[in-house]
């Protein structure tokens, strides 16, 4: 099994006895696609499914990102299949706020009854007693939105006191909206939309690095229009990787509290991603990287 440090080291998450290594596997693309309808229904390869997410563990990562709404459903009964019984140390991280529509939508479910109902759904289709981090999800599919949230997250902190959620997150959020959140309960992690072109959150990680609270940035490479930048490709090509290595790596030397949950369905590029934790970018190439957030 590969070493958490070939994995970019280790991180605990606050509050918590959880250690996950720093480059993770996001479970999204598992799903299929049905047109424009990205992440719906089953895989076009359920055995190249199993066989990525059973690799994946293989070499040694510890830590997956999902939600019972990629499919929907379909990404849980997946992982279920393929991992259960899990492993002692695996942690899964799920998401709950948002549900599918049947045009492929992506709309907000954050009632009470919807959150319930969310975590009951991801329990049940995962196979577990209890979810290790269920993420709120409060913005939209690129940042967050300034709407109350006081009762999803209310009725996500009274789903921890029954002992069905160990831990909570957020994602898609401010730094005033996690500042109101910690008067309700304890936050451990920040899901956002962030990476080498997309860089708001620049500030918030700096502060959330001094409260010792995760980072897990989604979309490392530009989400479902993957960025094409002319300096990422120089970069990559000058240090003999790919440019999801590149930005991948370049998450890494960012922050110690980064965690990384790059998705593929492909085996090959798993191993790509997996590989970029070992990618030292030197400074002249972090300085040419720093050139495309500031054209943003």
């Amino acid at each position: 099994m590969t070493k958490p440090a070939k994995l970019g080291g280790t991180f605990t998450f606050p509050h918590t006895s959880m250690t996950v290594s720093r480059m993770g596997y996001g479970a999204m693309q598992l799903a299929g696609r049905d047109g424009h309808k990205r992440v719906w229904g089953p895989p076009r390869d359920l055995p190249g499914a199993i066989a990525v997410l059973r690799e994946a563990i293989a070499a040694g990562v510890n830590h997956i990102d999902t939600s019972d709404f990629y499919g929907p459903h379909i990404t849980n009964q997946l992982i279920r299949q393929a991992l259960h019984p899990y492993p002692d140390n695996l942690v899964i991280v799920t998401k709950v706020g948002a549900r599918r529509a049947e045009d492929g939508s992506w709309p907000h479910a954050r009632s009470r009854q919807q959150i319930i109902d969310a975590v009951h759904d991801n329990l049940r289709n995962l196979g577990l007693d209890a979810l290790d981090v269920v993420n709120l999800r409060l913005g939209g599919m690129y940042g967050p939105e300034d709407e109350p949230f006081e009762e999803p997250l209310t009725a996500l902190a009274e789903l921890q006191q029954q002992g069905l959620v160990r831990h909570i997150g957020l994602s898609t959020v401010s730094a005033p909206q996690l500042a109101q959140a910690q008067t309700i309960t304890q936050i451990v992690c920040i899901q956002n939309y962030y990476n080498v072109a997309r860089r708001a959150d620049d500030a918030f990680i700096h502060d959330l690095a001094a409260q010792g609270i995760a980072y897990v940035p989604y979309f490392p490479l530009g989400g479902f229009a993957p960025l094409q930048s002319s300096q990422l490709q120089h970069v990559a090509t000058s240090l003999d990787a790919t440019p999801m290595q590149v930005a991948l790596a370049w998450l890494l030397q960012r922050s110690p509290n980064l965690l990384l949950i790059p998705g593929t369905s492909s085996i090959h590029h798993l191993h790509e991603n997996l590989q970029a934790a070992t990618l030292k970018l030197p400074d002249e190439a972090l300085a040419i990287l720093d050139t495309i957030g500031a054209a943003k």
